[in-house]
């Protein structure tokens, strides 16, 4: 590798919490000029699954991406013909490459996933076009949970979902579902007074905004409500959370077609943008329901290396991952994580919200991509007959 500028830092992508096999090297090509690193590329580079990264000059990583051919997807880059696209902007910022080998396609799904986590690279959610940083719909902050975005949600919310794409449209859909579900949604900063709270003086509590006066808000800050009546409409919220509750959809889409009907095409045109808006939302909310009710499996997967990998799928998220034993004495050592793992998916109302809850969408969208790959998971207490039987198979 070309020597890159001195304050560069230490190559690699730190270590993968979700690997059970050793740890996966790291390969790095660097050069002056796009030219000498795609040779460097074309020389070195190998056509299996992984991660890649892209340094810039000062050894800054601007980049993280995944392909189930490392080496035909970093020679693209290289294309005349995406010069002036994603790719060619990206290679254009970029002194060096290096990328870390994955035993399958979903391997370095889930790695790559990972990493943008740890380190938000600036090109994989600004600069680039079409590319928007993701946020996740969050439901709490007591004493009045509302609906709200969160980059990062807090530890104590009542219900998060998510990833979601576009802030603008998300901001639409959550300022429609605090006022359909008559969520406050005003600063932390409040003080709110619910309606059976005593006081040692007969004080008039006045609302800190007009949506008491609209009829949009329960007014937890005017005394205008009991904690249980609002405690009810958080739950109705935290239905629609869970993709259960089409409330809002039928809220908005009468709104539109009253503001239509009476000739008010100005508040109509917003009802449509706004609706528009939480379609998106509800459809994501279903499809992610589903997953936390149906995906609870084993999912096993072959690398191409011989590092076959068995993922606990728990809720639709990753709950947990083994190497996948390859004979009697690597299946009887095996034996005490197969009986914890039982343990976590012996209760049916038990739907996830684990250790790591971002991986809700990767595997959601990953088994809609895949639908094939469902037939081949099985249930923990099913492990010793299926290891035997069932032949691992690489997946992508």
């Amino acid at each position: 590798m070309d020597a890159l500028d001195r304050d560069q830092p230490a190559l690699g992508f730190g270590t993968d919490s979700l690997n059970p096999h050793p740890p996966r090297g790291i390969e790095a090509v660097g050069g002056a000029t796009v030219e000498a690193i795609r040779d460097h590329v074309m020389q070195t580079c190998p056509r299996v699954p992984g991660v890649y990264g892209m340094l810039s000059r000062t050894g800054d990583l601007i980049y993280v991406g995944k392909s189930k051919s490392l080496r035909s997807r970093l020679l693209s880059y290289f294309a005349a013909s995406n010069k002036d696209e994603k790719g060619g902007r990206i290679i254009e910022n970029t002194r060096a490459i290096q990328w870390e080998t994955q035993p399958s396609e979903f391997a370095a799904l889930v790695r790559e996933q990972q990493l943008i986590r740890r380190f938000s690279p600036r090109w994989n959610v600004q600069g680039v076009p079409k590319r928007q940083r993701p946020v996740y719909l969050c439901l709490g902050r007591a004493p009045a949970p509302y609906f709200f975005l969160a980059a990062k949600p807090p530890q104590d919310c009542v219900g998060v979902e998510g990833p979601f794409y576009g802030a603008r449209r998300m901001q639409r859909a959550i300022e429609a579902l605090n006022k359909v579900f008559k969520l406050r949604d005003c600063s932390q900063q409040q003080v709110f007074h619910f309606a059976e709270q005593l006081s040692l003086f007969d004080l008039d509590h006045r609302p800190g905004c007009l949506r008491l006066e609209l009829d949009t808000c329960l007014g937890p800050c005017a005394a205008a409500c009991t904690a249980d009546a609002y405690q009810e409409q958080v739950n109705a919220a935290e239905s629609f959370l869970d993709g259960f509750n089409d409330e809002p959809i039928v809220a908005l889409r009468d709104q539109m077609e009253l503001a239509a009907a009476n000739q008010q095409y100005e508040l109509a045109g917003r009802a449509y943008e706004t609706l528009h808006s939480l379609e998106y939302v509800h459809r994501k909310l279903r499809m992610l329901a589903k997953a936390r009710r149906e995906y609870t499996f084993i999912y096993p997967v072959a690398g191409y290396d011989g590092c076959h990998t068995w993922y606990l799928i728990h809720g639709g998220e990753l709950a947990a991952v083994a190497a996948a034993p390859k004979n009697a004495e690597q299946y009887a050592q095996l034996k005490p994580t197969l009986k914890h793992w039982k343990a976590i998916t012996a209760n049916p109302i038990d739907r996830g919200h684990g250790a790591y809850p971002h991986t809700l969408g990767l595997v959601a969208t990953w088994f809609r991509q895949n639908r094939a790959e469902k037939k081949r998971t099985f249930l923990p207490v099913q492990a010793g007959r299926k290891y035997r039987s069932m032949p691992m198979r690489h997946a992508g």
